[in-house]
């Protein structure tokens, strides 16, 4: 089954707006276009249901029920239980938050294991723990590769650990880790596992519950939804954590990792993103039921088709070394170039050919110092996602033969 990529671009409003008419969009990696159904909800809600939520009066009702149904169609395409689905900010205060839960409960004898090919908000957070006297192991990646070694990963596990922390997949070098094996090992050592999915959810919401993730962390504004964090907590760990919110709202998982008030409208419009996916199945003759695992394949079958010519082209350049693997069927679309100079300047003389990328360090200043890569020049990104067509990928080839 090919993606009908016209119904699908049909559902983006940015792809008719004059502004952005013939522009290829590729830093869908800092934040994808938001779907309709969801810029729908948002101002439906602002407009009937700008009220506090749960209460006795009909706006007030309905506004709790659409963010109910947020939560419960998230929970359907991730694999797990409604209650196992929190709101945040962002992912980065979700993962603050969530390692100040572990500062209180690991002991000094406690270890944790972070890697440098996260991004800062899955690597930070978790390395100031060495602040309260955990002891903080890093899993290098691979300096010629960027990619993470099982092995290595072994031979750093102990019965002292009690928490792994790495990416689905880098936002740099986009190679997807083996998480189901991943969670095998730290599982099989005692470990508890946080894979931050961000750059890897947008290519197709995965079942968490398959993979055996304790803690699964990912951006709904990469998603096609509003900015937030959702981070999927299991019920085990999220028990044995202490709470983080108001004490009176400790006995409700949802609300024991934010602290913080919610933001109501942007839970509700998350609704939206699990409503476009059920069209996406449904235009494609994918029943409801299946619709989370078909989806899901749907988006990646269409990513790997296009991204792999423009892996196959980059081979042929010396002027730009591709960071991670050249074969599209284990990478996510997400090819960052390091090119020994100024990649933000790039960038700009790719705008005036109507190609929309990035140039910089994107957060993954770690990553980019152990492959060599010049900090102040930075990195260019070229990231798409399933909306994205194959004469924009052609676009690009040809913006690049221009510029480099």
């Amino acid at each position: 089954m090919e993606l009908d990529i016209n119904f699908v671009r049909n559902q983006f409003p940015a792809f008719s707006e004059s502004s952005l008419k013939n522009k290829a969009f590729f830093e869908n990696a800092g934040g994808s276009y938001a779907c309709g159904p969801v810029i729908n909800r948002l101002n439906r809600f602002y407009k009937e249901r700008k009220v506090q939520p749960y209460g006795a009066f009909e706006a007030s009702i309905s506004g709790g029920v659409e963010m109910d149904e947020a939560r419960s169609g998230l929970a359907r395409y991730l694999g797990v239980k409604d209650f196992e689905v929190s709101f945040g900010p962002s992912t980065t205060q979700n993962a603050y938050v969530l390692a100040q839960a572990f500062g209180e409960w690991l002991s000094a004898s406690d270890s944790i294991i972070v890697t440098n090919q996260d991004h800062e908000a899955n690597t930070g957070s978790w390395r100031r723990l060495s602040n309260k006297g955990v002891k903080v192991k890093e899993w290098q990646v691979n300096k010629e590769t960027g990619e993470l070694s099982l092995e290595n990963l072994e031979n750093l596990l102990d019965e002292n650990v009690k928490l792994v922390c790495f990416p689905h997949c880098s936002n740099i070098v986009a190679h997807i880790n083996p998480v189901k094996e991943i969670v095998s090992l730290a599982h099989s050592a005692g470990a508890y596992v946080c894979v931050d999915g961000v750059s890897y959810a947008p290519h197709g919401l995965p079942n968490v519950d398959d993979l055996g993730a304790d803690i699964y962390l990912f951006s709904s504004y990469k998603t096609y939804g509003p900015h937030q964090g959702i981070m999927v907590i299991r019920e085990k760990l999220a028990e044995l954590l202490p709470n983080q919110g108001h004490y009176f709202n400790e006995k409700f998982l949802t609300k024991k990792f934010t602290p913080a008030g919610p933001d109501h409208a942007q839970i509700a419009a998350c609704a939206g993103i699990i409503e476009y996916f059920d069209a996406l199945a449904a235009h494609h003759g994918i029943k409801i039921s299946d619709a989370p695992a078909k989806v899901h394949k749907l988006f990646r079958n269409h990513e790997t088709k296009i991204l792999q010519p423009l892996l196959n082209y980059l081979k042929t350049k010396n002027s730009a070394r591709l960071l991670g693997p050249s074969d599209a069927s284990v990478r996510a679309p997400t090819v960052a170039l390091d090119l020994g100079c100024n990649a933000f300047e790039v960038a700009k003389k790719l705008s005036v050919e109507d190609i929309l990328a990035g140039g910089d360090d994107f957060y993954a200043v770690r990553l980019l110092e152990a492959l060599g890569v010049d900090i102040n020049h930075g990195a260019l990104r070229l990231s798409f996602v399933h909306y994205t067509r194959q004469q924009d990928v052609n676009a690009v080839i040809e913006a690049l033969d221009e510029v480099l």
